[in-house]
C-alpha cells in the first residue's frame, strides 16, 4: 500500500492506493481564498498545518487500513507555494521516517502529466500532453513515465490565470474559471473578438497576458460604468472561446507533427466544458484519441502524485530511501522555441 499526499498550492489531499487501483483520494479545499480573490500564500501553508493529519487519517479510514499496512509514501515537493509544500514534505518525511518505508518524491506537473493513465489505463507512449491549470500551462511529448520533452510554455500567464483575471474584470468571484464556463454555455462565443496570442507563430508556447489587457480596455470602452446582466454570457463565451482556440490548436498540431494516436488534458482548467468538447472534436477530426481525467483528477490531488510514484518504485526502488529532498517552486521549462 502507498500513501500520498499533495499541498502544492490550496487543496490538501491524502490518497492511498493498492497497485495502480486507488483505494481513496481525499481533498480538502481552502475555500476561504474566494474572499481574496486568489491564494494567500502564508494562510494557504496555515491551513495545510490544520488540515493534513486528518485528511491523512480519512485516508487511510476510506481505504479500510492502517498505517502499519503502509509500505511507501509519496510526497509532492515542486513545484508550488514553498510554504505548503513544506507542511506535505515535512509530514511525509516525519511519517516515513517513524514506519521505515522508502519516499518518493514527486514533481507536481508530472503527476498531472501522466493523470490520463491513472485515469485509463490503457494509454501507450507516446503520447501529447496538455497541462494547463491557474499557475501551468505546457505542452508535452510523452516518451514513456521517466521520459518526456516540454515542447512548449506559456510565456506569461497561465491559461488559469487568465481565466481568474478576466472574473474579475466582469465583477465575477474567485476561482473565475468555472464561473466563466457556467455563464459561457448561456451565450454566443463568436459575439465579440479577442485576441488568439500566438495562435500562428509556429511554436508551441502560449500567452495570455495580452488577452486580459484586450479585455480590459473592451470593458473600458464599451461599458464604462456597469456591463449588462444580459451582455455577460456573451462576454465569458467569447473570452473562453479565445482560449480554448489557443489550446486546441497548438496540442492538435503537436500531435499531427510528432505523429502520436493519443492526446492528453490534465490540470484544473481540463475540466473546462469547451475545452473538453472542442478538443474531443478536433482529435476526432483527425483520427487522434483524446482522454480526459475525471473532475477529481483534474484537481491538484494526491491519487496521480500516488500512481506515478508507484511506477517511479516498481522500476528504481532503491533510489528512494533517503530523505535529504527539498521543495522547490520552480516550474518546468520548455526546451523548444
Amino acid at each position: 500500500m502507498l500513501l500520498a499526499i499533495e499541498s502544492s498550492c490550496d487543496e490538501t489531499s491524502a490518497a492511498v492506493l493498492d497497485s495502480s487501483l486507488v483505494l481513496s483520494n481525499i481533498i480538502s479545499s481552502q475555500l476561504f481564498h474566494s474572499k481574496h480573490g486568489g491564494v494567500i500564500p502564508e494562510l494557504a501553508s496555515r491551513a495545510h498545518l490544520l488540515s493534513i493529519s486528518a485528511v491523512v487519517r480519512e485516508a487511510l479510514e476510506t481505504a479500510k487500513i492502517n498505517e502499519n499496512d503502509i509500505d511507501a509514501i509519496a510526497v509532492t515537493t515542486e513545484p508550488g507555494l514553498i510554504g505548503s509544500l513544506l507542511v506535505g514534505s515535512n509530514f511525509a518525511k516525519g511519517f516515513a521516517l517513524r514506519l521505515g518505508v522508502p519516499i518518493v518524491p514527486v514533481h507536481h506537473i508530472e503527476g498531472h502529466l501522466y493523470s490520463g493513465c491513472l485515469e485509463d489505463s490503457s494509454v501507450e507512449f507516446p503520447f501529447v500532453a496538455l497541462v494547463v491549470s491557474g499557475g501551468h500551462t505546457s505542452l508535452f511529448l510523452v516518451q514513456s513515465y521517466r521520459e518526456y520533452e516540454v515542447l512548449g510554455s506559456t510565456r506569461d500567464d497561465a491559461a488559469g490565470e487568465a481565466f481568474d483575471k478576466v472574473a474579475k474584470l466582469l465583477g465575477l468571484g474567485y476561482p473565475g474559471g468555472p464561473l466563466i464556463d457556467s455563464l459561457a454555455k448561456q451565450g454566443n462565443p463568436n459575439a465579440y473578438i479577442f485576441p488568439r496570442s500566438m495562435l500562428h507563430d509556429g511554436t508551441y508556447n502560449f500567452s495570455f497576458s495580452g488577452l486580459k489587457t484586450s479585455v480590459r480596455y473592451f470593458l473600458q470602452k464599451t461599458f464604462p460604468n456597469e456591463i449588462p446582466d444580459e451582455i455577460l454570457p456573451d462576454i465569458c463565451a467569447s473570452v473562453q472561446q479565445a482560449i480554448t482556440d489557443v489550446l486546441v490548436a497548438k496540442t492538435i498540431r503537436s500531435a499531427i507533427e510528432f505523429k502520436v494516436k493519443t492526446i492528453t488534458i490534465a490540470g484544473g482548467v481540463s475540466a473546462n466544458s469547451r475545452l473538453r468538447q472542442d478538443m474531443n472534436q478536433k482529435a476526432i477530426e483527425h483520427g487522434i484519441r483524446m482522454v480526459a481525467p475525471r473532475m477529481t483528477y483534474c484537481l491538484d490531488n494526491a491519487a496521480m502524485i500516488g500512481f506515478l510514484a508507484k511506477k517511479k518504485l516498481a522500476e528504481y526502488p532503491q533510489e528512494y530511501s533517503k530523505l535529504d529532498f527539498k521543495v522547490r517552486s520552480a516550474a518546468l521549462r520548455a526546451k523548444r522555441t
